[in-house]
């Protein structure tokens, strides 16, 4: 009653070689980017495929995760029933009904029972996506048309098998379609069987083939790049950026999409517009243009747009940056992003949205010197005065003026690297000076470089700025070098992550710590002792996203604080790997928010839930982004305090 094979044969050979040309096509556009390795430690990535791409580790990290974790591997467990399918419509002979009772009949049972939880969750999909959409875009005809044919798929398997059921030519244990056998086909002649048959047969087959060839040209493509998008993942944190080669003539950060590298074009195919980068992104939380899946959206277009031109040796028509609808980058959206990271630490499939936008950015600062005029002073203070001010660096030491404190040589086991807004910044001078105080109680063995400290160019590099930038790293390597600086000390987690990452690239291997992890250990050994317990009422922790979600530090200051306290910190509801940006990293801290509402004030809100007494930071931006908004909103008597301030308090 199947087909003839031959009709099918040509049908199916058809739709395959479609299929074949369609990837091909699109897949090749990839290969117009310049080289990366990722190709190294295949055991480390196997291993991760099976973690990320089959376990679906952070799928299941959200709520909706557990419905998409079963439709995936219901549809891995269904590839060998349409296996069996498509190879019996090659060939009548060709089934599983061939192999033994006791091999065929948990076979069948399990095809049918998947098929049924597949069928389940299309449904609990679709209800999901009118109910409660993860973002409005989500409703769009392209994923009810995909959830309408894997739906279809269902229908029509339940339907085939319960005719044979009904008629007796399959005795397979089969409850969901012989349930619909026993429904709706109890009474059918053998001669309706045969055209129900063939009718189920032929639907499911074209249902099949219509959904294969539509994955290439659907947002569904994830279904075809999203595994292999886990296997060439970044095994570090994306917290750094390339070196860039600066000669004459040269071109510089990302204009075109062929300047980026085939993994980040890749990325574009990989996506799977599940929306968690933009439920995180406080960008698109606070009412800014950027939303880091409509970038990746873009990128992809831009490529499908650009990249058959380019690969056979054109010029792009459709600009990467610019206001020109779908496909291309605003700059709204490029200045807004900071840097937080929160995108890539949600995206299951490892996209790395946040890089990408700062290579745009290089582009704009590097190549056109266009970029938002408040940052004009920013960029000439960096470059007279290594500072975001422009004070005169003699003024570096004035922190510590009423404290003894040694100029760094080689005799120090620590260079104390205090930092710009350690050292010039009024409020967080106070934190420098309670580290100290922690420093000399413990009996550390500590310099400072005083007025020869330069900046670390953070805020520059995250800005685009990367040749001032990368003539700020190779000065300071070369001080540290001849001064013989082997360990550093930072209170700022944005100089700890360029210090301890970025200046790997520019030969430094010295040791680099921040003064949680520092605080924490001095604690736990026993060289510092508290000469009292600190109260400071209910204490709200906020996570630095450079220290937390960049490095992974976040027990340190909760340790330290629990310590000098006695007890724990009140947790905000984004936490940890969670946390919620204040606003200020990727350079915008020297940037008004002109779009949208202010993202420190988000945060605190959400720390004003918890009925703080005192907000506790680990980062001179976050301090000052609090202790703004906490003014704008009224609560001056909540305190902003540094964890080095808590433990200082400790000692008098």
């Amino acid at each position: 009653m199947i087909p003839n094979p031959k009709i099918f044969t040509i049908v199916f050979a058809a739709a395959v070689l479609l299929f074949i040309w369609s990837c091909v096509r699109r897949f090749s556009l990839v290969t117009i980017g310049k080289p990366e390795d990722r190709f190294d430690n295949f055991p480390a990535r196997i291993r991760d495929t099976f973690v990320y791409a089959f376990a679906q580790k952070r799928v299941l990290q959200k709520a909706f995760g557990l419905n998409h974790f079963i439709l995936f591997w219901s549809f891995m467990v269904l590839l060998l029933a349409n296996t069996e399918f498509v190879l019996k419509g090659l060939h009548h002979s060709i089934t599983f009904m061939a192999l033994p009772a006791l091999i065929h009949n948990p076979l069948y049972f399990l095809f049918d029972l998947v098929s049924l939880f597949a069928l389940i969750c299309v449904i609990v999909a679709g209800i999901r996506r009118i109910v409660a959409p993860p973002y409005p875009e989500a409703i769009t005809a392209d994923a009810y048309f995909i959830l309408g044919m894997i739906a279809g798929l269902m229908i029509a398997y339940f339907n085939l098998h319960g005719v044979e059921i009904a008629i007796g030519e399959v005795t397979a244990t089969m409850p969901i379609s012989a349930a619909v056998g026993r429904m709706f086909y109890a009474d059918v002649t053998p001669e309706a069987a045969h055209s129900l048959i063939r009718f189920w047969w032929w639907l499911h087959a074209l249902i099949f083939l219509v959904f294969l060839n539509y994955l290439p040209y659907s947002k569904h493509m994830h279904i075809l790049s999203s595994i292999p998008n886990c296997y060439f993942r970044r095994f570090e944190k994306a917290n750094t950026l390339p070196v860039e080669t600066f000669v004459k003539g040269g071109k510089f950060g990302v204009e075109s999409i062929d300047q980026f590298t085939w993994k980040d074009l890749f990325d574009s195919y990989s996506c799977t517009e599940c929306g968690r980068c933009q439920m995180v992104c406080p960008a698109a939380n606070t009412g800014k243009p950027l939303n880091p899946r409509q970038v990746i959206h873009d990128l992809k277009v831009n490529l499908l747009t650009n990249g058959p031109v380019m690969k056979a040796g054109g010029k792009p028509t459709l600009p990467l940056i610019g206001n020109n609808g779908e496909g291309s980058i605003t700059e709204d959206q490029i200045w807004s992003c900071t840097s937080c990271g929160a995108c890539m630490e949600v995206c299951p499939v490892f996209i790395e949205q946040m890089p990408k936008i700062l290579q745009l950015r290089r582009s704009l600062v590097e190549m056109k010197a266009h970029f938002p005029e408040e940052l004009l002073n920013l960029f000439e203070n960096m470059e007279q005065r290594s500072n975001p001010w422009g004070i005169a660096p003699t003024e570096r030491t004035k922190w510590c003026s009423q404290l003894n404190v040694k100029p760094f040589d080689n005799t120090c086991e620590y260079l104390l690297y205090v930092g710009c807004a350690g050292a010039f910044d009024a409020r967080n001078k106070q934190v420098t000076v309670a580290l100290a105080t922690i420093l000399d109680a413990a009996g550390v063995s500590w310099g400072i470089l005083g007025k020869e400290e330069m900046c670390c160019g953070d805020s520059l590099r995250r800005l685009g700025n990367e040749f001032v930038f990368d003539r700020m790293a190779k000065e300071n390597v070369k001080l540290w070098k001849e001064k013989g600086v082997k360990k550093i000390i930072t209170l700022c987690p944005h100089c700890f992550s360029t210090l301890k990452n970025d200046y790997r690239q520019y030969g430094f291997d010295g040791e680099v710590i921040h003064h949680a992890d520092l605080i924490n250990g001095l604690l736990a050994s026993g060289k510092l002792r508290l000469k009292k317990t600190v109260n400071m009422g209910n204490i709200v922790f906020h996570d630095s996203c450079y220290l937390g979600r960049h490095n992974d530090i976040y027990e340190s200051p909760r340790s330290v604080i629990g310590k000098a306290t006695g007890k724990a910190p009140t947790e905000m509801d984004r936490n940890r790997s969670d946390s919620f940006c204040c606003g200020a990293g990727g350079g915008r801290m020297w940037m008004e928010e002109h779009l949208g509402t202010r993202i420190n004030l988000a945060r605190v809100d959400e720390a004003l839930t918890k009925r703080p007494d005192t907000v506790c930071v680990t980062c001179p931006y976050c301090m000052t982004m609090f202790d703004d908004g906490l003014k704008d909103k009224n609560a001056d008597k909540v305190a902003v305090k540094d964890i080095a301030e808590i433990v200082a308090e400790g000692l008098r």
